[in-house]
Order: C-alpha cells, then structure tokens, then sequence
C-alpha cells in the first residue's frame, strides 16, 4: 500500500476510412427509345459517420443520338472519403420511319403498250437525326407496261428499320373500233 497512481491520459482519434455507398435507383443499364425524353432514376448514398450524403450525377446521355452513354454518380463524406457508380443509358432506334403521302393508285390508258404518269414523292420522317434512305420501284414520269404495276417505296433508318408503302397503276390497252377488237 502507499504506492502512489501515476495519472496516465490517453488520446483515442477516430479515424472515418470507410467510403460512402451509392444506391442507384432502378437498374444498373437501362434503353431508351431515340427520341425520347431521358429521365435519370438518380441514386442515393449514405456514410456510416456522416449518414445521407448528397450524390453528384454527371451525365453524357443524349437521347437524338443511337448510342451508349454514361450516368456516372459520385459522392464524398467529410473524411474524404468517396464513391461512385454508373450506369449504362444505351439509346436505341427501334422504330421504322413514316411514309406519308403516298399517291392514290390510278387507272391510265393508252393505244399503244405503255402509259406514262407523274405524282408527287411520299414524305418520310423518322425518329431519330440520321440520314433515312428512300428507294422506289418505279420513279414518277416512268414508263408502265399495260397490265397492273406496284409501285413500293421503301424507307430505311440508320438503324436498319424499314417501311414500306405501295399503290398500283393499271394500265389497259385501248382499242378502236377503226382497228377492229
């Protein structure tokens, strides 16, 4: 007895080394139409020492143009400490063009063995930005043989989708009384 307590002080530091964790709402790659309106579901994060922490969304997505983009989310606690996730937005074109406008089909006549007709071209709208390519059986101001024609306009996408839309010209043979039948 009579020993003397040396008073000791210790200094404990808690250190926060652990990362904030992103949850992302809805899946980790999604698809949107082209055209369409992009909406990001967002993400959540949250930090054992700091709880809910604000997530930073930095995005690439541009849904007029077929591709593959990135949702990338970031967030830091006060420690330093940070995380991020993506997600894939992946932009495609489903949908074929429009053919609008296409000629009535129409009855012609000649005396000879063909007849001739002109109309006005279709119209074509798509929904994506690229370049569509139109091609037709038969150009206005041909020629038709007597007999039934389809004329079929076909319209392609960048993306391979294609529509087509058709009429017929029907061409008969005149003949005169003069000739004999």
């Amino acid at each position: 007895a009579g020993n003397a307590a040396t008073a000791v002080v210790r200094t404990v530091n808690v250190v926060d080394t652990t990362a904030p964790v992103i949850t992302m709402a809805g899946d980790a790659t999604t698809t949107v139409e082209v055209g369409s309106t992009y909406t990001d579901a967002g993400a959540t994060a949250s930090d054992s020492y700091d709880g809910a922490l604000t997530v930073v969304a930095t995005s690439t997505v541009d849904a007029s143009v077929v591709g593959s983009y990135t949702v990338t989310y970031s967030v830091s606690d006060a420690a330093g400490n940070s995380s991020a996730a993506v997600r894939t937005v992946d932009v495609e074109d489903t949908t074929a063009p429009t053919i609008a406008g296409v000629p009535e089909s129409r009855i012609l006549s000649t005396t000879g063995t063909s007849a001739t007709t002109t109309w006005a071209e279709p119209t074509v709208t798509d929904n994506s930005s690229a370049a569509v390519v139109v091609t037709s059986t038969v150009a206005s101001g041909d020629s038709f043989g007597v007999g039934s024609n389809t004329v079929t306009y076909t319209a392609t996408d960048a993306s391979g989708n294609a529509a087509t839309a058709s009429f017929v010209v029907t061409v008969f043979k005149v003949v005169s009384s003069a000739q004999g039948s």
